[in-house]
């Protein structure tokens, strides 16, 4: 679609709106009258960090509750090394946290 078509088609949908350049962004739509958004903070949307220490206790909760998985009446072992698989990553992906919290204030 061409910039013109689109332009005439904003104006032709509402006649409320105006396009506005924001610097380091794309061109946006705003209403007349309106102030177009700067820039947004990942906490004005709710979000404020990781999960905390509760989020990585649950997550060795999964990996007890994967490895639980190998408890049953299946007669192949082949599903066995998919579920040690999933739990040895998960292991390693929570060591890996444990070793980068650890030494996040370090200079290198």
């Amino acid at each position: 679609m061409s910039d013109a078509l689109h332009r005439s088609r904003i104006a032709q949908d509402n006649p409320a709106t105006e396009r506005v350049n924001q610097p380091g962004r794309e061109e946006g739509v705003v209403r007349a009258g309106a102030h177009p958004v700067e820039h947004e903070e990942p906490a004005d949307w709710g979000w404020h960090g990781e999960t905390g220490k509760a989020g990585r206790r649950a997550a060795w909760v999964v990996v007890a509750i994967v490895l639980t998985l190998l408890v049953g009446n299946h007669e192949g072992r082949v599903e066995d090394l998919y579920v040690l698989g999933t739990a040895a990553l998960l292991v390693i992906i929570l060591v890996w946290d444990i070793v980068r919290r650890r030494n996040a204030w370090r200079s290198r």
